[in-house]
């Protein structure tokens, strides 16, 4: 049933998104997709953050750049979701509930896999011309699965679906994309003055 509906949702049937509305026992699940794929993306993300002076990958600080990061991401998501349903019901009088747009939304999000493959670009960097087109590719793709997620939970015209989904993905990537950088920059930094400290030590140490 869940492959199903992934499936459903990479191909964009808006059916899927109907029956999760009303599933209330994939509230959880929505939550768990939106944990899981926060976690694999950001690890893509973190990878690039987490290379040392010397070249290499601090795994440490890799491990919690992606585990900090995935906890961002999932405040993002429900920020989101959050201002998506209430502007649909303050603006549009839709009825949906926020745990409505969870589920449809969280399905959706499932498009974010695709940011795994910065692990790739970071470990093989010639591989990066190839894998950073498909993010930005997954990542347009995933921007419309939520448009169709959303409306079909507000149950509004495209018009009035796009004008709650624009300033709602807005607030969700001003805090995975602008303030999960700063975390991720900060993990980075933290990882050459760990190994900046580590090689002072070894210096001096008799």
């Amino acid at each position: 049933m869940l492959m199903e509906r992934i499936i459903g949702a990479l191909t964009f049937k808006r059916q899927v998104y109907a029956d999760v509305e009303k599933d209330t026992t994939f509230t959880s699940t929505a939550w768990g997709i939106v944990a899981v794929v926060g976690l694999l993306s950001q690890l893509g993300s973190a990878a690039t953050f987490a290379y040392t002076e010397g070249g290499q990958l601090d795994v440490t600080s890799w491990i919690l750049g992606g585990v900090v990061g995935a906890a961002v991401s999932v405040a993002g998501f429900a920020l989101g979701a959050f201002i998506i349903s209430w502007l649909g019901k303050a603006l549009f009088k839709a009825d949906v509930s926020f745990d409505e747009m969870v589920r449809t939304l969280g399905l959706a999000q499932i498009w974010g896999l695709a940011g795994v493959l910065g692990v790739v670009g970071a470990v093989v960097p010639l591989l990066g011309c190839i894998t950073a087109p498909i993010a930005c590719i997954a990542a347009i793709l995933g921007l419309v699965s939520w448009f169709i997620a959303a409306q079909e939970a507000l149950d509004l015209d495209t018009g009035q679906t796009a004008i709650t989904v624009i300033v709602g993905w807005i607030a969700s990537f001003f805090v995975t994309g602008f303030i999960g950088g700063l975390v991720l920059a900060a993990v980075g930094l933290a990882a050459g003055g760990g190994s900046l400290l580590m090689e002072q030590l070894r210096q001096i140490a008799p």
